[in-house]
């Protein structure tokens, strides 16, 4: 039996989720964008939550494509408010479209959302030592300079602890214990998302 982290505990989506995901480099800017506004939807649930509407917000939200995001109109919004399949809070889906187009203009200003964000790390993921889970942060000087910068560009639902969170799932920081089997399959860096 392969050894985890005991925070995805025994449901298949979240040992999916852990086991092929959570800690993986991600720099395509839209699955960066997705990561996002999905942790930013997670605030006061659980990631599982999230992760059971994964597929309903990737339906509902076009992709994840900001371009399309960007351009939704007030019947969008309400079309959202009536999707059973996401978390229907108004200022969290207002939020992801105006974050939309927040990572647009990131994008024109710096070329791609992933340069801007990944310049956090210097652009190297920060391989962390855990021994037990109690020792994860919640936050980390390079999340609260990410979170000050994106709230400086306008963005919403982006503290730092959302950002922790993001940065964690992205692979920007490999947060596996030591002990779980992805710490090391994750620090040898063979897996990328491009």
């Amino acid at each position: 039996m392969k050894c985890r982290c005991e925070w995805c505990s025994s449901d298949p989506l979240y040992v999916a989720y852990h086991d092929n995901e959570w800690g993986v480099p991600v720099h395509d800017d839209r699955r960066l964008f997705e990561m996002l506004v999905l942790e930013g939807a997670q605030a006061g649930l659980s990631w599982l939550t999230i992760l059971r509407k994964r597929e309903n917000y990737r339906r509902a939200f076009h992709g994840f494509d900001p371009h399309r995001i960007a351009s939704y109109s007030n019947d969008d919004t309400q079309r959202l408010l009536l999707d059973a399949g996401i978390v229907r809070n108004r200022l969290k889906i207002e939020s992801a479209i105006n974050n939309a187009k927040k990572a647009l203009e990131i994008m024109q200003e710096v070329g791609s959302f992933s340069s801007f964000l990944w310049r956090y790390v210097e652009n190297i993921p920060r391989q962390n030592s855990w021994t037990k889970i109690s020792e994860l942060p919640a936050r980390t000087e390079q999340s609260d300079m990410m979170s000050k910068d994106l709230k400086k560009h306008g963005f919403k639902f982006v503290g730092s602890t959302i950002c922790y969170a993001f940065m964690q799932s992205v692979g920007m920081v490999n947060d596996h214990i030591v002990g779980c089997f992805r710490h090391a399959e994750v620090k040898e860096g063979d897996e990328v998302y491009k």
